[in-house]
């Protein structure tokens, strides 16, 4: 295709630059601001629940744009989907990182708002806790493990994408839809 994409590319792009750069500033940054701050588990947990939950409007912003950008860029190449050898492969495990990145994105934002709830000093969110009790010592294990997994996954979308930027070249899609064609097609030598 000869058209150009500079928008939807720069959705997702930018999209996913914030979802990775956030994630990653929040898991070593915050929470570390947070751990050296805090005078106490409960004192730590309050100043990073705060400073997660005024990332996560612009998070949500981050993520759909990027997944408003990708679909994007799907309808457009989908003839190189279709007829380059190894892009569907690329895109099928692009689309399966995606979505552990997103289900990882919603399980922290899940455990941190446990969290938050429990180490609250506000009385309505010590009801909220008392219907839903929380093992706090096991939240915070799991939530220290997901808010490193979430810029682990996007950062593997971002080698993703310099792949798919790499199958992009000229050369590059002559070549793999030459290959399909042969895998297509068994007596073209």
């Amino acid at each position: 295709m000869s058209g150009r994409n500079t928008w939807i590319r720069s959705l997702h792009d930018i999209g996913l630059a914030a979802w990775f750069g956030g994630s990653l500033m929040g898991a070593a940054g915050l929470n570390g601001a947070a751990k050296d701050e805090g005078e106490t588990d409960e004192t730590s947990a309050r100043i990073a629940s705060s400073g997660w939950a005024k990332w996560a409007p612009l998070n949500a912003a981050a993520i759909g744009a990027h997944l408003f950008g990708g679909g994007g860029l799907l309808a457009v190449n989908a003839h190189r989907v279709a007829a380059q050898k190894g892009v569907a492969a690329s895109t099928t495990a692009k689309t399966v990182v995606t979505a552990a990145a997103l289900a990882a994105t919603a399980y922290a934002r899940v455990l941190g708002k446990k969290i938050e709830l429990a180490s609250s000093h506000d009385p309505e969110d010590h009801e909220k806790t008392a219907q839903h009790p929380v093992n706090l010592d096991q939240a915070r294990r799991q939530l220290a493990y997901v808010q490193w997994a979430v810029p682990a996954l996007t950062g593997c979308l971002v080698m993703l994408n310099a792949l798919h930027g790499e199958q992009q070249r000229p050369a590059e899609q002559l070549h793999g839809m030459w290959e399909r064609a042969r895998s297509a097609t068994p007596l073209i030598p």
